[in-house]
């Protein structure tokens, strides 16, 4: 990790350096007509700037080298025609997540770890210069009458931004990259993120039109594996997503994509999740993928699961299968209607087939530790049946969790529908080999 932190110490600029940028930034300014350069292929607008400043170079009396002119002429080249610092950082695939606290404060997350880098931008009015730029590109606004704001970039990275007043040391700034290779469910198997059973058996669960959640905390790897189930849907159906940035990644022919809106300058003109669900069941869906469920949505997520919408995904925050459940239901009650807690549990209970537990470990790797079974209701209460999970046995020298895979050897109630869907598993598949300590 730290040959790869150190890898960004070529893109730092000395103190002599960052004067001689900041100079020549400021005569550059008046020979360039900045409004047009967004009219201009990205190609031509570089090769301008980049001839402009070896000129304005060439006239400055202080001896430049040729590495410093390129460090310096390749920032001025990304402020101008990207998100300065970040442009480095966005090009690096290995980065997951950008974080940025503060002006010079810069972490990123690799492989499931996070690190600090060296690179920093000139000042926090920079840094919130680089904000404005990214959310107005999405037409929308940061300043302290509106110092929250979510947007997306042009590759489908999410965006969060914070700022003054809210943000004591300066601007916050969060980027989930958006990832061009969709993952398949083979490549979570070969990395150890879940057995093959358990591919097996999400795979079914999907063509045999279960309604599945997908229970995690953040950075978890709730989207990916959404992802990854929705690629099961069938050619044939009609999909409606519902998000708050889009970023599921379906490729079957008949999809619609819905985003929410935020309210507009004047506290209008808002569009929620729930006005979006609500709205898709009018629009004839097969299936209805809902990327996360947060709010009052989760009753109409519910009503769509019980009506007919059979097969629909979505996702939740939560620690455990059994938190997963307790949100649905505090989320229900959001909605302002009497409904009484019996009433919304039978209904969660009769909605969803299936959650899916995932958790990021502390070696960084994300990985899925539960499928259960929701088997009905015993008074009160949901019924949980635990399918598959991950045993975990402590960590190597390394600090890699260890750990195993296996069935708890509980045959669950929906093999039989499957099978009368013709959609077949194996049942020696549940069949337990290892000690859970039940």
């Amino acid at each position: 990790m730290e040959n790869a932190g150190s890898d960004y110490a070529r893109h730092v600029l000395t103190d002599q350096e960052q004067a001689v940028k900041l100079e020549l930034f400021e005569k550059l300014m008046p020979l360039l007509d900045v409004s047009r350069l967004s009219d201009v292929e990205e190609s031509s607008a570089r090769d301008q700037i980049t001839k402009t400043c070896h000129q304005l170079l060439d006239a400055d009396p202080r001896p430049v080298n040729r590495v410093a002119r390129e460090k310096i002429i390749k920032q001025i080249n990304d402020e101008l025609l990207g998100l300065g610092p970040l442009e480095a950082l966005l090009a690096d695939d290995s980065i997951s997540d950008i974080l940025v606290n503060g002006f010079d404060n810069v972490y990123v997350e690799r492989f499931g770890r996070l690190q600090r880098l060296p690179l920093r931008f000139n000042d926090n009015q920079h840094l919130l210069g680089i904000i404005d730029k990214i959310v107005s590109s999405v037409g929308r606004r940061v300043d302290e009458s509106s110092p929250m704001v979510d947007a997306r970039l042009k590759d489908g990275s999410r965006v969060n931004a914070i700022i003054g007043p809210l943000a004591l040391d300066g601007p916050a700034l969060s980027i989930r990259r958006f990832t061009v290779d969709k993952l398949k469910a083979e490549q979570l198997i070969e990395r150890g993120s879940m057995s093959d059973a358990m591919g097996q058996l999400l795979h079914a669960a999907v063509v045999g039109k279960l309604n599945v959640l997908v229970s995690g905390g953040t950075g978890s790897g709730k989207t990916t594996l959404l992802n990854i189930l929705s690629g099961y849907i069938p050619s044939d159906e009609r999909i409606i997503t519902v998000e708050d940035s889009a970023e599921l990644q379906l490729q079957q022919p008949h999809v619609v994509r819905l985003e929410t809106r935020p309210p507009n300058i004047e506290g209008r003109g808002e569009i929620n999740a729930r006005d979006l669900v609500k709205n898709c069941l009018r629009m004839r869906p097969n299936r209805v993928v809902v990327g996360e469920v947060r709010g009052a949505e989760a009753l109409d997520m519910l009503t769509a699961m019980n009506t007919g919408h059979e097969g629909s995904l979505t996702t939740l925050h939560a620690n455990t299968p059994r938190d997963a459940l307790s949100r649905l239901e505090n989320m229900v009650c959001m909605t302002g209607m009497d409904i009484p807690v019996k009433n919304i549990r039978t209904q969660i209970a009769s909605a969803i087939d299936l959650v899916v537990q995932l958790q990021r470990h502390e070696d960084g790797r994300r990985r899925v530790v539960s499928i259960s079974e929701i088997c009905g209701m015993e008074g009160e209460v949901i019924t949980l049946s635990e399918i598959f999970a991950f045993k975990r046995k402590g960590r190597d020298e390394q600090g890699n969790v260890l750990g195993e895979y296996g069935a708890t050897g509980v045959i669950p109630h929906f093999h039989e529908k499957l099978s009368s869907c013709g959609v077949e598993i194996p049942i020696g598949m549940f069949e337990s080999k290892m000690d859970f300590g039940f």
